[in-house]
C-alpha cells in the first residue's frame, strides 16, 4: 500500500492500564544463555543475526527460548511460500510430539529448535500444560500458514477475517499458557466465560499494540497487509493518521472491558483461585511487557524506540527494498525523526 511521506502520532497505549512493568530479577543470568542457543542454530544470516542480536527478552529460559522459536518462525514464514509454511508447522508439531527422536538431516532449523525447547519444558511442567500448550501452537501455526496465503494474494482481508487470524498469529495463545507451567487449572475453570473473555481482550490489546508499532517498519517493506491499520484504512476508508487512531481507540474499549471484568472473576474457594490469579495476572502483564519490548527491542524503531515512546511521534519511512534472507530488516532509524 502506498503511503505519502508524513508524520504521525501514536495512542498513549498506556492510558488506564493498571499492570506496571514488572522485569524478573533473573533475566540478566538468563537472557545471554538464550541468545547464544539460538543463535547456534544459524537460522539467520551474520547480519540479520547481529539485529537480532539487540533484542531482549524479559522471561526466564523456557519462555526467552520460546520467544526466540516465535521470532524465528516470524522472520522464516514471512519469506516463505504458504505450503512451505504449512510444512514449518508440521515440522513443529512433530518435534513437539516426538522430542526423542533425533530430527531428520537437512530438515528446516525449527524442528531442532521446538524438539530441544520441548525436552527441556517437558521435564518441569505439569501435564495439563504441555496439553494445552500442544494445542495453543498448533493453532498458531495454522494462522501463521492462513496468513502466509493472504500474503501471498496480496490480499488485505476484512475487520473480522482480520481479526479470527490475527488473534492466532499474534502469539498469546502458547504465550499465555506458558504461565500455567506448573499449574492443574481444571478445563471447566479455565474455559469459564470470564477467563476466556479476558484472555481475548488481552490478545486484542496486544495484537493492537503489535500492529500499530510494526506498521512503519511493515509499510516501509510493503508487508502491511495483515496489520491493523492497514485493514481499517481499507474498511473505512481512512489515512493512516485516522486508522491510528481508530486503532487507539480499539485498545482503549478494551482496556475499559478488561478492567470491568476483572472485578468479575469468579472464585472458587481454594488453591485454583491463586492459580487463576497468576494466570489473568499473567495475561495482562503481558500486555505491558509487549509495550516495552517493542519500543525497546530495536525491530521497529532501531536505537530510537524510547524517543518514539517518550513524544509518540515519527515520521513514516520511505519504501526500501527488502533482502530476500532471512532474519530481522534493520530500520533506518535516523528517518524517523
Amino acid at each position: 500500500m502506498t503511503v505519502g511521506k508524513q508524520r504521525v502520532t501514536l495512542p498513549d497505549f498506556e492510558v488506564n492500564w493498571k499492570w506496571p512493568r514488572c522485569i524478573n530479577p533473573h533475566l540478566g543470568e538468563i537472557d545471554e544463555h538464550c541468545t547464544k542457543w539460538a543463535a547456534k542454530f544459524g537460522a539467520f544470516s551474520p547480519k540479520a543475526q547481529k539485529a537480532a542480536d539487540r533484542c531482549k527478552f524479559n522471561q526466564l529460559r523456557s519462555a526467552c527460548e520460546l520467544m526466540n522459536i516465535f521470532f524465528i518462525f516470524d522472520e522464516h514464514s514471512d519469506r516463505a511460500e504458504p505450503a512451505e509454511v504449512w510444512d514449518q508447522g508440521r515440522i513443529f508439531m512433530d518435534a513437539l510430539r516426538n522430542p526423542h527422536q533425533p530430527r531428520p538431516a537437512g530438515e528446516w532449523i525449527g524442528g531442532e529448535m521446538a524438539r530441544q525447547f520441548w525436552l527441556s519444558i517437558s521435564q518441569i511442567s505439569t501435564k495439563t500444560f504441555q496439553r494445552r500448550f500442544l494445542r495453543a501452537w498448533e493453532n498458531y501455526c495454522i494462522g501463521v500458514a492462513q496468513q502466509a496465503e493472504l500474503r501471498s494474494k496480496a490480499f488485505v482481508p476484512d475487520f473480522e477475517t482480520y481479526f479470527q487470524i490475527r488473534r492466532a498469529t499474534v502469539g498469546t495463545g502458547p504465550s499465555f499458557v506458558l504461565a500455567e507451567i506448573d499449574m492443574d487449572i481444571p478445563d471447566e475453570v479455565r474455559d469459564h466465560p470470564v477467563i476466556r473473555e479476558l484472555e481475548m481482550l488481552v490478545t486484542d490489546l496486544v495484537l493492537i499494540v503489535n500492529d500499530v508499532l510494526s506498521y512503519n517498519k511493515e509499510q516501509a517493506s510493503e508487508d502491511d497487509e495483515h496489520n491493523i491499520v492497514t485493514v481499517i484504512m481499507k474498511e473505512r476508508h481512512m489515512g493512516v493518521q485516522e486508522a491510528i487512531d481508530c486503532a487507539g481507540r480499539l485498545h482503549a474499549d478494551r482496556v475499559e472491558r478488561f478492567n470491568e471484568l476483572y472485578q468479575e472473576i469468579p472464585r472458587w474457594c481454594g488453591p485454583i483461585d491463586l492459580d487463576v490469579q497468576r494466570l489473568v495476572d499473567a495475561m495482562a502483564r503481558w500486555e505491558t511487557g509487549n509495550l516495552y519490548w517493542s519500543y525497546e527491542c530495536g525491530r521497529y524503531f532501531g536505537k530510537r524506540g524510547l524517543e518514539v515512546k517518550a513524544t509518540r511521534t515519527m515520521n513514516l519511512l520511505p519504501k526500501m527494498a527488502v533482502a530476500l534472507h532471512n532474519g530481522p530488516v534493520v530500520v533506518e532509524d535516523m528517518l524517523l525523526l
